[in-house]
């Protein structure tokens, strides 16, 4: 799947088959559905995982949780706008998707 491919998905009522975890949580979260988004990304226990717990917390204006989970994942602090980061962390997912 390409980052269009996903963007184009995000018109549909549901994630499209097949869709990783981590990436249903972005998915979700970019639907609005930031709870459902949370609920996915604290139920994986990985450091892919932690940078998308902190992507949301900061998302949520909870800057010291926010910070918690970025040193889970091994990452700063994203210094960009709220949409790059979302950007970026499904366009590092996808790569691993489908080069591992």
């Amino acid at each position: 799947m390409t980052m269009q491919q996903f963007r184009d998905s995000l018109q549909n009522n549901e994630p499209p088959d097949g869709l990783a975890p981590l990436l249903q949580a972005l998915w979700c979260d970019a639907k609005g559905d930031w709870q459902r988004a949370h609920e996915i990304a604290q139920n994986i226990d990985s450091r892919d995982a932690a940078w998308v717990h902190a992507y949301l917390h900061r998302k949520e204006g909870d800057a010291s949780n926010a910070r918690y989970w970025y040193g889970q994942a091994g990452k700063p602090p994203s210094p960009g706008d709220i949409q790059g980061e979302w950007s970026e962390i499904v366009h590092q997912l996808l790569a691993i998707k489908f080069h591992t």
